[in-house]
């Protein structure tokens, strides 16, 4: 028997002035469902979600809720009572839903349990963002939803909090909906995707399954409307060669292909205008610096108030090497950012950038941006019409295009723009300064899937070094060549990728709950990071089936390197230079690593495919 639906919008539209988010727009939810949607920025996603949860109207189209089916709402930027305690935010949604909080304690103690709050007593006007987007979850899922609606759950979230979140949705969430821009998380809730996009006959795409088997459909459907595209466009091509021969309309036949041709040009025009989608133009400019070592860092120790937060960290960063962080909120990650750009010293320990290293860093916080200046002045802040990129003049408007500004919107503050525009911005800034060292601290927040996906591609091309903290474990598994792994407490870890520090994660927990314990479903979600639950063998994704086809050709190539490496070391005049001798001897122990770590990713590969082919 099909699930019911719970909730679901039929033949909705809505606009803003004259501009249309989306039109005859029809989504269902059914019980048990887990849907991710996304969507490029401005595509009507946040605002389909509100009409969802009823806090705004359509302005076409019906919402229709089964019988007494609950709606949770979390907001993209939740609020809370200005002076109330975490406890008290619990209690007072209980009030307002028409409870007794005093006769329902067992809920709200269930609530702080679920949430991991350390002090229920805290204020949340003090709390940070990852702790009040968990109080924004938590508040939701206390009136026990049928169906849950969440807009960006995971922004401000760390990776620990990402992961309770995904807990929390497998083993307490009924059915739910979430907005989300974090592709693994996506990979990991969803059952079924939608995207809103334009670019779509009716709007939206949607595909059962996860984001890496949407990724498929959604490229095979796309080719199909190419092929039609090109198909169409070849029919009017010879329909228009018939007209310019000058028809006479005289006949019955005549004159309905003459309408019959008018009629394929105009779907030709509508079809050619989905598919022109506008993407961000990214592409970081590099020095072109051939050094070797471009920064040493040996036996750096750093502390705060007698906190250690690095201790004894031993880093060579060269051209190509992309060094991922790891670790909660509040563990060092952007302290070590600082001192590897210099705007921190160590306590002990030495770090050394190379002559004139050019380091160009982005702020998770845009303190650099001026929120009074208008966007041509941000865009180009040298003055006048125009920026220099890459050796070449570009116009300011096309600068502007570049990075999906319109036109009408150069002369507004830069406090008026989105946090997506901000960061669009932000990097924009930063293309215009060759750079030796790229420091990233959190790129990701605010941008869409389409954004995400060329800031990726532009960073794999990049040829100087990167050190990148994000959240985003899509980026940060794909980009990094090595993690770091900062825990708060000064201890530093080295993994070759995301899955051998995942794995050492649950082994970690493993060995805290014990293999024999007994805790049931809910105690596990109550302690946030709980007993690790049991998983399917890993198959291959969308993207590590690609990777797989060119790691053979990587490691030939990595292999090819450490053999110059060691016939270096046999030439006479490296042997009698001490520094040079010293420099190919890192050069090739660093080479010797990188094979190693592309032999055990091939390895975790391989095994993956097996899995694949055996479950098939």
């Amino acid at each position: 028997m099909a699930p019911n639906i719970l909730l679901s919008c039929e033949s909705i539209s809505k606009s803003y002035g004259v501009r249309a988010l989306f039109a005859n727009l029809t989504l269902a939810l059914f019980e048990g469902d887990h849907v991710g949607l996304i969507g490029p920025n401005g595509s009507g996603k946040s605002t389909l979600l509100k009409i969802l949860a009823g806090l705004e109207p359509p302005d076409d189209g019906t919402r229709t809720l089964r019988g007494h089916t609950r709606v949770g709402y979390v907001p993209q930027e939740p609020s809370f009572p200005a002076g109330f305690s975490i406890e008290q935010v619990l209690q007072q949604t209980l009030t307002d839903a028409g409870r007794d909080p005093h006769e329902e304690g067992g809920l709200i103690a269930r609530a702080l349990s679920i949430g991991t709050f350390p002090d229920p007593e805290h204020s949340v006007d003090t709390l940070s963002g990852g702790w009040r987007k968990r109080l924004a979850i938590t508040q939701a899922l206390l009136l026990e939803p049928d169906v849950l609606l969440m807009d960006e759950p995971t922004n401000h979230l760390d990776v620990e909090g990402i992961l309770w979140l995904e807990r929390l949705l497998k083993n307490r969430a009924k059915a739910f909906l979430v907005i989300s821009h974090d592709r693994r998380f996506l990979e990991s809730i969803a059952t079924r995707m939608v995207e809103l996009n334009r670019c779509y006959p009716e709007g939206r795409f949607e595909a059962k399954g996860r984001y890496s088997d949407f990724l498929e459909q959604r490229d095979a459907a796309l080719q199909v409307q190419a092929d039609y595209q090109s198909s169409l466009a070849n029919r009017v091509r010879r329909e228009v060669e018939w007209l310019r021969r000058g028809p006479k309309a005289r006949t019955t036949k005549a004159k309905g292909r003459i309408q019959s041709a008018g009629k394929l040009i105009e779907e030709l025009d509508q079809v050619e205008a989905r598919a022109a989608q506008s993407t961000i133009g990214i592409d970081f400019a590099a020095s072109g610096r051939k050094s070797k070592q471009l920064l040493v860092a040996k036996e750096v120790t750093k502390r705060f108030n007698e906190k250690p937060v690095v201790t004894n960290l031993d880093l060579l960063l060269g051209p190509g090497q992309r060094l991922g962080l790891l670790g909660p909120n509040g563990s060092g990650k952007t302290t070590l950012l600082r001192l590897l750009a210099g705007t921190l010293e160590p306590d002990s320990g030495t770090i050394v950038r190379a002559e004139g290293l050019r380091i160009v860093s982005f702020e998770q916080h845009r303190e650099s941006l001026d929120q009074d200046a208008p966007l041509r002045r941000a865009l180009a802040p040298s003055g006048g019409d125009a920026v220099v990129y890459q050796g070449r003049s570009v116009h300011l408007a096309s600068w502007a295009k570049r990075f999906l500004f319109r036109p009408e919107q150069l002369d507004l503050p830069v406090s008026r723009l989105s946090g997506g525009e901000q960061a669009r911005l932000l990097i924009a800034q930063l293309m215009l300064q060759p750079a030796d060292l790229l420091i990233l601290d959190e790129p990701t927040n605010d941008l869409d899937i389409p954004t995400l996906d060329v800031l990726e591609d532009s960073l794999l091309e990049f040829p100087g070094a990167l050190v990148l903290v994000t959240h985003d474990r899509w980026l940060l598994d794909r980009v990094s060549t090595i993690l770091l792994a900062l825990d708060g407490t000064g201890r530093l870890e080295w993994f070759a990728d995301y899955a051998q520090w995942e794995s050492a994660q649950e082994r970690a927990t493993e060995s805290e709950t014990g293999p024999n314990k007994e805790s049931s479903a809910s105690a596990t979600t109550d302690q946030g990071a709980g007993a690790a639950t049991l998983r399917k063998p890993k198959k291959l994704s969308y993207r590590e089936q690609k990777e797989w086809g060119t790691i053979e050709d990587s490691i030939l190539k990595a292999e090819e390197l450490v053999a110059s490496c060691q016939d270096a070391l046999q030439d006479p005049a490296v042997v009698s230079d001490s520094a040079e001798l010293q420099a190919r001897s890192e050069a090739l122990v660093a080479a010797q690593a990188e094979v190693e770590r592309l032999y055990a990713r091939w390895a975790e590969l391989d095994e993956k495919r097996a899995q694949t082919v055996q479950s098939s």
